[in-house]
């Protein structure tokens, strides 16, 4: 299951409830002003709770767009360390936006939403677009690349990611995690562990690779 880190920016959004992150999917880390001397109980509570899934960083000292610098600073690091995880920042300071459309072109995913409530990943799934030629519309497009690669189909799991999120273009942010449950599904590739293997519809391919 890929992990959510949820980024929060306190300055801008006071949230008051983690209720909604209760799986072990998240991970919070909330990012505190030199004035924030006192938080909302519940919040506290929560964080407590969450154990060493929770974070809080702390600014010494304010200064302009100070803790807009750590934010970004600690995304950063966080997608380095897990380039598959899906990185939330929870802020109404649209200044994240083009940062968040520079991990995008990066192949991470990422957002920024104006409360918790409207993180991609708990919207309801009745407001997500269909895609436009519908779900298996989509298996199809990756199953036909992935045959055209032959040799050169990826061997990891991450790369597998990679390479059919690129296909699908921007129908990934939504829709990559359900395109691979169905390869898996119909069978077209295995995983094991980090490795991939492939029994395509034209061809089978069970060869290891490394790449």
């Amino acid at each position: 299951m890929r992990t959510n880190y949820v980024l929060i920016d306190f300055e801008s959004v006071q949230v008051k409830s983690l209720a909604l992150l209760g799986g072990d999917q998240f991970r919070v880390h909330l990012f505190l002003g030199p004035h924030h001397a006192k938080l909302p109980r519940p919040l506290v509570l929560a964080m407590h709770e969450f154990g060493e899934r929770a974070k809080y960083i702390e600014l010494d000292a304010p200064g302009p767009n100070a803790l807009d610098f750590h934010i970004a600073y600690y995304l950063g690091s966080l997608a380095a360390a897990d380039p598959d995880g899906f990185f939330h920042v929870i802020s109404k300071d649209t200044g994240f936006d083009p940062l968040i459309k520079h991990l995008k072109s990066r192949k991470i995913f990422a957002a920024r939403s104006e409360s918790i409530e409207e993180m991609p990943c708990l919207r309801p799934a009745a407001t997500a677009p269909a895609p436009a030629n519908g779900l298996d519309g989509l298996v199809k497009v990756a199953v036909e690349d992935l045959i055209k690669r032959k040799a050169a189909r990826p061997r990891k799991v991450a790369t597998l990611r990679s390479t059919v999120a690129a296909r699908l273009g921007k129908e990934a942010d939504t829709y990559l995690d359900a395109v691979l449950d169905a390869l898996a599904r119909a069978g077209h590739v295995a995983i094991e562990g980090e490795k991939v293997t492939y029994h395509l519809p034209s061809e089978i391919s069970g060869t290891n690779g490394t790449s």
